[in-house]
């Protein structure tokens, strides 16, 4: 199968070189140079621009920053797509968006599923990450060889714009987890508590999360964390943002009383100001101390 992959971050680069390895055709493009050599690299056929990209695929996956980007790029790219081609968005969109998107892609002729992830670089680059997907069953079925060499499990949520729901509920859970697992550490800090004895006990008992036993903030008991290479790589600050702010806007919207959903995020923007911001989110650590 050919698929054209747009967007080649972090995320997005791994992704497209797990496809190659599943033994699919890629044709990717992203405009920064670095990043489509690092692809190539892997095995990815380079495009000069995303239109090109699309020209000839069965299937096009998007990787992108958020869903105004998102929009722009099927804006110029659906034009150039053999018709019927399905197009499954890995970004964060937030609902609203991913509904809009859903809507330029079906009024163009085409399919569409939203299918955020879950699992980081990490997850992306070891071909693990959880889909959670927006669209018809249909759909799925047609995108499941797509999905599978990238995935670890892949989700259905039900229509399109829910895989977006899960994404946002998911990330707010994960924020929240991840600014009590800092808080515990530094209480116990202060308590004279090590990191280490901490850890032995919280990874072993009903504290147990990923936060902690593998997103661990302190260096030492989990050396694979970011926090054992001053929080370099992960997923950076600046992102979780942008996720919670998707998540506060549902919130509004549907008028929940989410309070502590609030507090953490407000704790994100303001790190998000810092030099942090391109850091991994559980340096949120530093914070606190």
């Amino acid at each position: 199968m050919t698929i054209a992959f747009i967007g080649l971050g972090h995320m997005g680069g791994h992704m497209a070189a797990n496809l190659v390895r599943g033994g699919h055709e890629v044709v990717g493009f992203d405009p920064v140079d670095e990043l489509r050599e690092a692809a190539v690299a892997h095995g990815v056929l380079a495009a000069a621009s995303a239109t090109a990209a699309v020209e000839g695929a069965e299937t096009v996956v998007t990787s992108l920053p958020n869903g105004h980007v998102l929009l722009s790029v099927y804006e110029e790219v659906l034009p150039a797509a053999a018709e019927g081609t399905l197009f499954i968005d890995t970004s964060t969109t937030g609902a609203e968006l991913a509904w809009q998107a859903a809507g330029q892609v079906d009024a163009a002729g085409h399919r569409f599923i939203d299918a955020p992830v879950s699992g980081g670089v990490v997850g992306a680059e070891a071909g693990t990450l959880t889909f959670m997907v927006g669209g018809s069953e249909a759909d799925l079925e047609l995108a499941r060889p797509v999905l599978d060499p990238m995935a670890g499990r892949i989700v259905h949520c039900g229509a399109s714009g829910n895989g977006q729901a899960a994404k946002l509920c998911n990330n707010l859970l994960l924020a929240i987890t991840q600014v009590g697992v800092a808080e515990a550490f530094v209480l116990g800090e202060k308590l004279g508590l090590t990191n280490q004895a901490f850890y032995d006990v919280a990874s072993t008992s009903a504290a147990q999360c990923w936060a902690l036993q593998t997103n661990c903030p302190v260096p030492g008991p989990v050396p694979t964390s970011p926090a054992n290479r001053d929080f370099e790589g992960g997923f950076a600050t600046a992102l979780m943002h942008k996720d919670l702010s998707l998540a506060m806007a549902e919130v509004e919207r549907s008028g929940l009383d989410a309070q502590v959903g609030r507090l953490v995020s407000a704790l994100y923007a303001s790190l998000s100001e810092t030099e942090h911001a391109g850091h991994d989110f559980s340096s949120i650590i530093t914070t606190l101390r």
